[in-house]
């Protein structure tokens, strides 16, 4: 395992009910980066057991269990400020379901630190276990999100591999309702990029996990479809409202979402 641990950046996994998956998923991030962190979020199926004993015995690996289920962000959030009292500035967050490439951890995390200032986004090469209809959805949300921001340059708006700083991150959620659940990814660059975070964009390969492999998936077609259809339909009118400052901004030769 590592034996350096950082004082700035830390791996943040949110995890529900991600049964034997989630050991293999943090043994792996815990070969790559000092320190770990997990948030259970209220899993009914007994998988933070194991991590208990894991945690006890690793002191860079850090388990946080929440009594309820709240959702993705729900839990990102409450990681992030624990992290942000324990003196970190950035976070990379990874799901907890096998999906995510641990190798990757330590050049996303160097890219963070020679550029504290931006978000380091995950780009998804998909091989062939990607399903159809989830790669063509993504389609639809990445082109409402160019269009949201301008064309910021974000690469991918719902692959959760990434770099936040965490600062402006807590501040944008904290100041709205919404980013608890499955809506937390998207929405989450599209403010950022409004606050003038810029984003940089990383290949990452996604491979999506058949049952017999462990693979679990909480994903609903109907139920988070609506959801992200609601999200984009509140990005889109608050753009609409900010896109006259926007173009001003652009004219005068500034950054549009700079403060």
């Amino acid at each position: 395992m590592p034996s350096a641990a950082s004082r700035t950046h830390l791996v943040l996994i949110p995890s529900y009910n991600t049964g034997a998956t989630l050991v293999g998923t943090v043994r792996a991030a815990r070969a790559q980066w000092t320190p770990v962190w997990v948030v259970i979020d209220g899993s009914t199926d007994d998988s933070a057991k194991p991590l208990r004993a894991l945690a006890a015995a690793d002191p860079g690996l850090r388990l946080i269990e929440l009594p309820v289920n709240r959702g993705k962000g729900a839990a990102v959030l409450h990681g992030l400020e624990q992290a942000r009292a324990a003196g970190f500035t950035h976070a990379l967050t990874m799901d907890s379901d096998g999906q995510h490439p641990a190798a990757l951890i330590p050049s996303f995390m160097a890219q963070s630190q020679q550029r504290p200032e931006v978000m380091i986004l995950g780009k998804p090469v998909f091989d062939a276990s990607a399903p159809l209809l989830r790669v063509r959805g993504r389609r639809v949300s990445n082109w409402w999100t160019n269009l949201e921001t301008l064309g910021a340059g974000i690469g991918d708006s719902l692959y959760g591999f990434r770099v936040y700083p965490i600062a402006p991150l807590i501040d944008v959620m904290q100041h709205q309702p919404w980013m608890r659940r499955f809506d937390f990814d998207t929405e989450a660059v599209v403010r950022l990029a409004w606050r003038g975070v810029k984003p940089i964009n990383q290949d990452a390969p996604v491979k999506y996990l058949r049952a017999d492999e462990g693979g679990v998936s909480h994903f609903r077609y109907g139920r988070d479809n609506v959801l992200l259809t609601w999200m984009h339909t509140r990005l889109v009118l608050e753009f609409v409202l900010r896109l006259p400052l926007l173009v001003f901004k652009r004219l005068a030769g500034r950054p549009p979402f700079q403060r």
